[in-house]
């Protein structure tokens, strides 16, 4: 009514048109808060924290393929396996695409694409417990138990502040980001709503979902060489994949250290501050990082690096190459054109992922960090891990290679269901690129994706899924009812050469 007084010159119909994108979206924003509500629901009325991490993902999944099928949201309509595959995607903050997002979602469709990112990136139940506490001011005791392993709490006395301070420094992050992006912009004319763009790369990068509302990513011709551009993504995927445990750990460490550099008369204490996990994460990406970088840039030199002109172009581009592949799924050069080393090399970075407790997926670096050490150890006839003066436990250690098996495991089997699918003569080193990028949650493409078939179209879907809930999580929701038994059995050792 206040819109129809202020506007009274123009007609119903024209007054319609400019405020329907308003009610929809506030439509949109009702049904999602009412989604949490539903989440809250499923906290009181079933209790796995396992299951309930599973189902928040599956519902969030399936709510956005709906929303995404809205007229409003596309541009030519869309069917729901299209819909499905895309909201797992996002939700799984993969950025596979079998649609183009730039020409075939409208600004509506690309918003709900951008919230689901954001809810699956820092998770359903953390924003489900950042908003229990803070409109009550508290949240049950199962509320507690099911947040607690998404963000990596040891405790229940802070899960509900650590909540809170996921999502502010999240938030606080990608506004950051955003308004870098935004300045780094600002000279390209064929970017209509830069404000919207910043925002949504901001999120995607940091989230590590690899989406963009150009129809080919970074490669874009009109950002292809900005390399400001590019350090920007680059720093904001790879503090998304570090995990904000690791990041609240250095700012801990860092504050410490200036107060006692402050206040002479503050005792320092002799108490590690850096926790075991913090290094074991930051060595590995670092050694990753770098390693990465050196090898695409030498193997790439002679191919997808020539089109850049400078020394500094071709370092940004291959340091690119090297931080994209840990599962954030920007692309600044075609995947196709690669050299064979290159996509292997590609393949075993995907696979790895991320840190734990991150927006990232693969396997994670701290798994695959234990897993190099425990080779080293088996060589040297050592019978368990020590490192940085710590021993890790048996536990953490079986754990990491079961993660591995798995993830090889499924891998494997959406292979071949892929080349089952996929017409006669379907290059299998496509198929294999294609199934890790899925399964690690990546979304790079050597551009196989939006020309699969219905079929490989679920496969994918189920890849992305069991790739961002993790397999092994599944089979603890599914078998962790089953009651310990309190005894062993005798001991017998197994040939193995």
């Amino acid at each position: 009514m206040i819109i129809r007084i202020i506007n009274n010159d123009f007609s119903k119909d024209y007054i319609l048109q400019k405020i329907k994108p308003v009610i929809e979206t506030g439509l949109i924003i009702y049904f999602l808060l009412r989604l949490l509500i539903l989440v809250r629901h499923i906290y009181d009325v079933y209790f796995n924290p396992a299951i309930v991490f599973i189902g928040s993902f599956l519902i969030l999944a399936l709510s956005g393929a709906f929303l995404l099928m809205l007229p409003s949201a596309t541009i030519n309509g869309i069917s729901f396996t299209n819909a499905l595959f895309t909201s797992t995607s996002a939700v799984c903050v993969t950025g596979l695409a079998v649609v183009d997002t730039a020409k075939d979602y409208t600004i509506v469709g690309q918003s709900i694409i951008l919230v689901l990112i954001q809810l699956g990136g820092i998770g359903i139940l953390t924003f489900t417990s950042f908003f229990a506490f803070f409109f009550r001011g508290s949240s049950s005791f199962k509320e507690g138990l099911n947040t607690k392993d998404f963000i990596a709490s040891e405790g229940l006395k802070d899960v509900f502040r650590a909540a809170l301070n996921v999502v502010i420094f999240t938030l606080a992050i990608e506004l950051i980001g955003a308004l870098f992006v935004y300045f780094s912009i600002s000279n390209v004319s064929n970017i209509s709503n830069k404000l919207f763009f910043s925002i949504f790369h901001s999120i995607s990068a940091f989230c590590n979902a690899g989406f963009s509302i150009f129809s080919s990513g970074m490669y874009d011709e009109s950002i292809r060489f900005n390399y400001y551009m590019q350090w920007i993504i680059m720093l904001l995927i790879i503090f998304g994949g570090l995990g904000h445990n690791i990041i609240f750990n250095f700012y801990k460490y860092i504050k410490i250290y200036i107060l006692e550099l402050l206040n002479k008369k503050i005792i320092h204490k002799q108490v590690p501050i850096i926790t075991l996990n913090t290094k074991i994460v930051i060595y590995t990406t670092l050694i990753l990082l770098l390693g990465g970088w050196l090898f695409l840039f030498f193997s790439e030199y002679h191919n997808t690096l020539q089109e850049h002109q400078s020394v500094f172009g071709k370092i940004t581009n291959a340091a690119f190459s090297s931080v994209t592949p840990r599962t954030a799924g920007f692309n600044v050069i075609d995947y196709a054109t690669m050299t064979v080393p290159s996509l292997l090399f590609v393949i075993f970075l995907m696979w790895i992922g991320g840190s734990p407790a991150s927006t990232a997926g693969g396997v994670k670096t701290s798994t695959f960090a234990i897993a190099t050490l425990n080779f080293i150890a088996v060589a040297r006839g050592k019978s368990r891990i020590q490192i940085f003066g710590r021993r890790l436990t048996s536990e953490t250690v079986s754990r990491a290679f079961a993660i591995l098996c798995l993830s090889l495991i499924i891998i494997g089997f959406g292979i071949m269901a892929l080349l089952i699918f996929e017409p006669k003569g379907t290059p299998v080193l496509t198929v294999v690129f294609e199934c890790f990028s899925a399964y690690s949650t990546v979304g790079l493409s050597m551009n196989f994706t939006p020309t699969i078939t219905e079929p490989s179209k679920y496969v994918l879907i189920a890849l992305m899924f069991l790739g961002r809930i993790g397999m092994l999580n599944l089979l603890f929701g599914i078998l962790g009812q089953i009651n310990h038994q309190f005894y062993e059995y005798p001991k017998e050792n197994m040939l193995i050469n």
